[in-house]
């Protein structure tokens, strides 16, 4: 396997890595959510805070070295449009996505200090649910806009 197909191999796993884990920690929270049982939030929360860390925290890393590596090899510039809008987009998901995992763990701990206790979730627990909630569809459109862009390379001037 050449440099470049590697780094595209890479590249390509990263953003599948990025998209999927994103999907599933979504659909698994929402249906936890959506039991009311505090038991079990605090089990699948506690499962997506870790897959967040092992997956979502090592593609997010990789993913922007793949990319400066691929782009360099090839020999696209970074301020070439379609790269350039999909850094400025993958700024955006960072940027809703550190918030969301400090709001993953303490939705875990609220949930399991619930169950511990044998009370219903707290106020703070909801508050926090529907903001953890709302940061996910930004996030997830920009990640389609970034694979559209990866995929489709339009030619535009972005600066």
């Amino acid at each position: 396997m050449e440099y470049v197909d590697l780094l595209r191999w890479l590249h390509v796993i990263g953003a599948t890595i990025l998209l999927g884990t994103g999907a599933g920690i979504a659909f698994f929270m929402t249906m936890a959510h959506r039991t009311g049982r505090p038991d079990l939030i605090a089990h699948v929360a506690g499962t997506v805070v870790v897959a967040d860390t092992l997956f979502t925290a090592t593609a997010a890393v990789i993913q922007p070295l793949t990319g400066w590596l691929l782009a360099r090899a090839v020999g696209w510039p970074l301020s070439e449009g379609w790269i350039a809008l999909s850094l400025i987009l993958y700024v955006v998901i960072g940027l809703f996505w550190l918030p969301v995992v400090r709001i993953q763990t303490t939705l875990r701990d609220l949930a399991s200090a619930a169950a511990g206790s044998g009370v219903p979730l707290p106020p703070r627990y909801h508050r926090l649910y529907r903001i953890w909630f709302a940061c996910g569809f930004p996030a997830f459109a920009a990640m389609l806009a970034i694979i559209w862009l990866m995929t489709a390379k339009p030619r535009f001037v972005l600066f």
